[in-house]
């Protein structure tokens, strides 16, 4: 029964969204996997891309290299640097269509992210795989932990991608992104 009661809540629910945002209208041959991701692609990346019904047109695994570019049949080298999966899915299906396909589906997905860095005081420095949700606490707990003279208050990150190369300061709580550089400083006293 009390399942009956949470699946009927969210179909409720759900409805009450849609009814609220209205309806959501998807680029014409996209397919658009909500909500859409903010995250950029960068060098380092691995995405996959699937042409619906198309397996010659699929690409599995396909590294983002140096220049930001990947080559893709038919379209040549498509640049993927800085574009969100959606935006390369909407870039791909707009290449295909008309040239070679009437009505492409196009789905991209990140297979690997590129990695984020650890210096400083912890037990293991380095790189490592980004994941979603990444903050300095669980960063801290992939490179083993902090170490005896850690110093949780000189906490600094160096952004990907920002000229200045600015360290700023940070706590536990903040949001570590792939290409990031976490840096502990050690503790005087």
């Amino acid at each position: 029964m009390r399942v009956v009661l949470a699946v009927a809540l969210f179909f409720l629910s759900q409805l009450a969204l849609a009814q609220a945002t209205g309806p959501a209208a998807p680029s014409a041959g996209a397919v658009v996997a909500a909500p859409l991701s903010t995250y950029r692609l960068g060098i380092g990346d691995v995405i996959t891309v699937r042409v619906f019904g198309e397996d010659d047109l699929s690409r599995e695994k396909v590294k983002v290299g140096d220049g930001g570019v990947v080559a893709y049949p038919i379209l040549g080298e498509i640049k993927v640097l800085g574009r969100t999966v959606g935006e390369l899915e909407k870039l791909v299906a707009d290449g295909l269509r008309g040239r070679y396909l009437v009505n492409p589906r196009v789905s991209v997905f990140v297979e690997e992210y590129r990695p984020f860095f650890v210096d400083g005081q912890v037990s293991r420095t380095g790189g490592y795989p980004y994941q979603p949700g990444l903050n300095v606490a669980k960063a801290i707990s992939l490179a083993g932990g902090l170490r005896e003279r850690a110093s949780v208050n000189k906490m600094f990150l160096i952004r990907e991608g920002e000229r200045a190369q600015n360290r700023i300061k940070v706590d536990m709580g903040t949001e570590v992104r792939p290409g990031d550089i976490l840096v502990i400083e050690e503790s005087f006293f």
